[in-house]
Formats: C-alpha cells, structure tokens, sequence
C-alpha cells in the first residue's frame, strides 16, 4: 500500500519507491504538513515546534495558549483568515466582501487507482499503479467544502494533487485565488529553478536563491505563455545534475498561472502553484464546484538528472495518450518555411513528391489554405477550404498525396478569427472585446470566446467539414496571441479565463475522439503553450519558432529538465535560418533536430544534390534510433549557457545503447580537447563505437569521458553511438 493512516495520530503517509509525504490532522482539526523527502519511516509530528512568536495569531481553539499560531506551522492546504500571513493557497469571498476561511477536517477515502478531474487534463493510471487519498475539509460557518486530492504512482516517485472547492452554504461565493499543490519546509536553503522566455526563445534555465520575502512567476495571457513555463524546480544548496534534494512541480494546465516561493520571517520556506488570482473571480452559486488544475510532484536526493528522468516517464506514460503515445512519429516536410502564404496545391504536392523522394512520411500544408488567407490579417475563422488557390478540392489534393506514398497534414488556428472574415462580419460578439472599447488586436487577430459552447461548437463542425474531405493523418494546431480582453458576452469576467482553457480542452477532447487515428502537434507561435495539460490531447508541440540549431540547443535544453524528448517538435531548416540569418551545417541542424520529433522545415527543390543524399542518411539513422529517443533515458552532459560544447545522451533502458551527440559552440585557435564524461551506463560493461570499432568500459566513459575529436569550423557536430558487446567485471 502506498497510503496510509494511523488514526490515533491522525498522520496520513504517502510512500513512493523513494520518497516520503506526511501530514497530520491535528488535535483542532487542522491538516498539517509534516515531510516531503526521502523515504523515511515512523512518525514526523516531533518536528512541529510551539513558542510564543509575537504578532503571530492564535486560533479561539487554542484559548489563552499563545505558543500555537498557523503564521508558523506547516500546512496542507493554507487559507487567508486564519492568522496565516504567509502566501496562501485559498482566498474567498463572500456576497457582503468579506474575506475569511477556516477549513478544518471531516473526513478521508483512500481508494485504488488514480482520481480523474471532468474535463481537465491529469496523470492517468491504471488501478494496479495508482492510488488515491481524498481528504475532505470544510468552513463551518460559509459551508465551503474544499476536498484534497492526492494520488500516488508509487515506482513512478510521482505524487499529484488537485483541489475541488464546492459552496454548500447559503449564498454565492467568489473565488479569488486558488492553488492546487502547497509545500512547507521548516528549514533548508532552497534555490527555486525556473523557465523564462521569449517568443523564439522560450524556456531559460534561470536558478535563484529563495530570500527573504516573495519570488513570483506566472502568466496572465491566457495561456501558459512564452515568457514563464508553468513547472519549476526546487533544489537543495549545492544541487547538481547528479547529486542533491530536488523538488519538481508541474502544473497540468494551459491557461493563466502563477506559482510563489517564500521564505518567511523564520527561515520557513513555501512553495505555491496554482491559477494566477488576476483576471480569477470565479462566482460559486450553492451546491457549484470549482476544480483546480493538477500539480505533478518528484522529489529525488539524486540531483536534477534523476528528476528530469522521473517526469520524463510521467508525462510520456501517463500524460500523453492516443495511438501515437508509444509509436514513432513520422517525419515531417512542414511547407511554412518554404513557402510561407504563397503555395498552390500544385506546389504542395511537388512538396510531397520531395519527401517521398528523400525517404520522408508526410508532408504539411500549413497556413493559408483556407477562407480569403494569402497574409495573416485576414481569412481566421472562415474555415473553408480555397480551392480556387489549391486548383483542386482538399480530398483530389490528398488522394494524389497519398499516391505518392507520402501520408498528409494541415494547420489550423481555431482558437482565433480575423476582423477581415465572413464569421468576424456575421458574429462580432463571438470574440474577445470590450463593449464600447475598440479592440486590442494582436498578429491582426481576435481571440474567438471558447468558453462558450456554441462559440466552438461552431468552429468545431466547421473544421470536422474539413477533415472529413479527405484522409487528414495530421494536424498543426497553433495559437497565436496572448489573450488582452477577457471579456465574455455570455459568462462573468471573472470565470471567462478558466472557462476558456477547459473549452479548448474539450473541443481538443471531441476532436480525438472523432479522429483516433489523427496525430495533433500543439503550437503556440512554437512554445507558447509548451505545457503538460496540452500533452494530455497533443503528445508532441513545436518546441519554438526559432528553428536555428544553436538556439535551439538552447531552448531544447531548459524544456529537458521536464518534459520528455517525445514532446519537442524539432525540424531542421534552411540556412541562413529565417530567425537569426545564421548558417550551421545541414549536419550540426540534424544532430539538434534529432533531439526531437524530428522533421524538415525547408524546400527540398533547394537543395543540392550532395545535401539530399545526406537528408536520405539523417532520416535513415533517425529511423534507426527512433525508439530510443522517444523512449530512452534523456542525460544532459554539459550547460550549453557556459560551457564551450553542448552535449547530450540518449540511453536504452537496459543501458545496452547509447547515441552521443555533441555541437561545439566556440572555436579558437589551438583549442584544448574536450573529454565529456556519459552517464548512466553500466558500470562493468564494454562499449563498442560503432563508427571507430574502439572500445571502452562503462565506467571508463563515466570517469574519465571521451575525447571529441578537433574539428575546424563553427558549431561542428559529433555523434557516436555505442553498443554493449559484453558484461564484464573492469581489469
């Protein structure tokens, strides 16, 4: 059993393989959070400490005993009203304005299996993997339930947590800020890891010592954004990529969210994440419920490598689902890059005669297809198909696609509509937009109002127009603009931004359902949405727009830390790339696609003769590697932010294979050697190098490493792939 309860102490114990969560109900009724570390055993009430601390609260139940305050004790699930001034987890309000909560313990359930939450993404599992610990508590005087919600896959070192708030008092409440996953440390000094960005340059390793006072990341844009990732770390001083307490936090969801990190006047430190409380006001009439996205939680004393691997294998088998989930992704032609607007159904399937000719297994027609769409101000929305620009119907276009052997995607944007567009004319109230304020606009588009259900119920029969024309195996899915103006004609402002994310949900959810069989790669201008509740319906996502290789190292490195490979839609493109005007070799741009989905986003007709015969070969041996990068133990090598080469691993599970990719990110003259040391092989085993015939011991390349071999040139790519040919104890 992975949960347990004493009930003469009222301790509940969540165990992984290795790790341990505890927490109390104590003797007023208060669940207090007592350990999350290393797997232990017995009871930690005895860290709890009582002194009288001044200016800090005491609860009535406590009468004149001055040592018990929640400002200082650890909790579970803290509240404002209760004496705590830290940052809480919950704040409501009722009809009058009044702020205040006080939750207290009811009751609990511990069943088999993983909860579920209607119409969110979370962790899924199957009854044996799983279980679940349900603890009720309550406010008395408003009648506010609030049920806690764990879940426990014990040899995946996975804990989940999730939140369902419901008014069973008299009168409506409002709900101004709520987080589903709190953690309290009485002591340590923690560094927070965190991910900002750009649009094209999303997910920065930034790491910062958690001080005095509030560190706050989050996004207000509607969507998990480009500038802030919705995960973070929480590592012990001194914590490296292979030794220390790490602490991850992902949060299941696509919209607005924030998460802080406090150290309080007592050298406590907490953790929060949740949604963001700007732009939430979300009104509870009696007998609703409010559900709280999910927050993932890893802990492991063995540095950020070993976390990263743990939420690898979470996300890639428990979040993402559908056929593609354990299959190899096909490798793609995309046409952005190598037409933008200007193509014809003609040029498309000169595309698709390319990529049958270069061993590739789809081709992408992506924006522009559609309405009166030749730019990007006009035609969103119109969800028709241009047959005068295709000179032909969609399903004539993908018989002849298919013809060739080659199967057939397409993009879409249905989230949005352009103020040139038949739809926009017809229902100008569909979208986003202040009465009485001229919009804001963005890209020259308006965000469609998802929350409501004939918004996209409407958009949902247009696009199944579509797709049912003719044998779609792919789509694109892109999003591409923040959200300005949460405004609904239909729903309260408050409720407008959550109620807009779970509409996205469910249209992606129906979408699946209809088409089992059709891959969804998310998009958000690339990485604007790169989160784990868009996982949950589209099991890979454009990593970013910025498809150059050395910023791409960049980028694919900081989403590593918690999102598996499979995920990162990676394609190699043309030079000088259209982001930076920088030249890299095609072979350097196969080497850091390949840490990916991996596809083209290039016209092929340009290339040379010389450069085809060397694609034919990049997706020969991506082919050959597939399913050890999709499925493979994913190490980091080097900090491509300082060090002079970027480096990374792949490792089979039963540590018998091994790809090596190294890119050098400065050259100078007579340049020392650079010896990159792998990681998780075994130890007494013999590696052969299936390009040199050398071999070496495992523990040999983990020492001491392997000398890269000094290539002259900017960003020079290497790769070596080993093979264990014996099982051997070391000389």
């Amino acid at each position: 059993m992975a949960i347990h309860y004493q009930q003469e102490e009222g301790i509940f114990t969540l165990h992984t393989k290795h790790s341990t969560y505890q927490m109390k109900v104590d003797a007023f009724g208060f669940l207090l959070h007592l350990y999350y570390g290393g797997r232990i055993n017995g009871s930690m009430d005895y860290l709890l400490t009582y002194y009288d601390r001044g200016f800090s609260g005491n609860p009535s139940n406590a009468g004149q005993d001055r040592n018990y305050s929640m400002d200082v004790q650890p909790q579970e699930y803290p509240v404002m009203g209760t004496g705590d001034f830290r940052n809480t987890a919950l704040i409501l309000r009722n009809e009058e304005g009044i702020v205040g909560c006080d939750l207290r313990y009811v009751s609990h359930k511990i069943s088999q299996g993983k909860y579920g939450l209607k119409g969110l993404p979370a962790v899924y599992a199957s009854e044996d993997e799983a279980q679940t610990l349900e603890i009720l508590l309550e406010d008395s005087v408003s009648g506010v339930q609030v049920q806690l919600l764990y879940g426990v896959l014990e040899q995946e070192d996975i804990i989940t947590r999730s939140v369902r708030i419901t008014n069973h008092g008299n009168g409506s409440i409002m709900v101004e800020k709520a987080a589903s996953a709190c953690l309290d440390f009485l002591s340590g000094d923690y560094d927070l890891l965190s991910f900002w960005g750009r649009h094209a340059m999303e997910r920065n390793l930034q790491r910062r010592e958690i001080v005095h006072g509030s560190h706050v990341i989050g996004s207000r844009r509607g969507t998990s954004s480009h500038q802030y990732n919705p995960a973070v770390i929480l590592a012990g001083k001194g914590a490296t990529e292979d030794y220390g307490n790490c602490y991850g936090l992902v949060f299941v969801y696509s919209g607005n969210f924030m998460c802080e990190a406090e150290k309080d006047q007592f050298e406590q430190t907490r953790v929060l994440m949740g949604l963001h409380s700007d732009l939430l006001h979300y009104p509870l009439g009696e007998g609703e419920s409010l559900v709280i996205p999910e927050t993932i939680l890893s802990f492991t004393d063995k540095g950020l490598g070993e976390l990263s691997l743990q939420f690898h294998r979470c996300i890639r088998d428990h979040i993402c689902r559908g056929k593609y989930r354990d299959q190899p992704r096909p490798v793609l032609l995309n046409s952005w890059e190598a037409s933008y607007f200007h193509f014809s159904g003609e040029s498309i399937c000169k595309l698709a005669e390319h990529a049958a000719a270069l061993g590739m297994d789809m081709v992408v027609m992506d924006d522009g297809w559609f309405g009166k769409r030749d730019d990007d101000n006009s035609g969103l929305g119109d969800w028709q198909v241009n047959e005068r620009k295709l000179g032909c119907t969609l399903g004539e276009m993908a018989e002849r696609i298919h013809g060739l052997g080659v199967k057939f995607g397409i993009w879409i944007e249905p989230e949005m509509v352009s103020e040139d567009s038949e739809l926009y004319r017809q229902h100008p109230d569909w979208a986003f937009q202040i009465p009485g304020r001229t919009p804001i606009r963005s890209r020259n588009q308006l965000v469609l109002d998802f929350s409501r259900e004939e918004v996209r119920g409407f958009i949902f029969d247009r696009i199944c127009e579509v797709l049912d024309q003719g044998a779609i195996e792919y789509v694109k899915w892109d999003m591409n603009r923040s959200i300005a103006e949460v405004y609904s004609a239909e729903n309260a402002p408050g409720r407008a931004a959550y109620d807009y994310v779970l509409g996205v949900y469910d249209f992606l959810e129906k979408l699946l359902q209809r088409y089992p069989d059709i891959l969804i790669e998310g998009c958000s201008g690339g990485g604007g949405r790169f989160d784990a509740g868009m996982m949950y319906y589209t099991p890979q996502i454009w990593c970013s727009d910025n498809t150059d290789a050395v910023d791409r190292i960049r980028i694919q490195y900081g989403t590593s830390f918690l999102y598996p490979i499979s995920t990162v839609g990676s394609h190699v493109s043309a030079v000088p790339n259209h982001q930076t005007g920088r030249s890299t070799s095609l072979h350097t741009r196969g080497v850091v696609a390949m840490a990916g989905t991996f596809g083209y986003e290039l016209d092929p007709a340009k290339l040379t003769e010389e450069e085809k015969e060397e694609v034919k070969e990049q997706i020969r041996k991506y082919k050959r590697h597939a399913e050890l990068i999709r499925k493979g133990d994913y190490y980091r090598l080097s900090n491509p932010f300082k060090d002079a080469y970027a480096a990374w691993e792949f490792l089979s599970e039963d540590g018998s294979r091994v790809l090596l990719h190294v890119v050098m990110l400065e050259i100078h003259g007579n340049m020392p050697v650079n010896y990159v040391k792998l990681k998780g092989l075994k130890r007494d085993a013999l590696y052969e190098d299936g390009g040199t015939g050398k071999r070496y011991y495992g523990c040999a390349l983990m020492e001491a490493g392997m000398p890269m071999p000094m290539v002259s040139g900017e960003y020079a790519a290497c790769e070596v792939e080993l093979i264990m040919v014996q099982e051997a104890d070391a000389d």
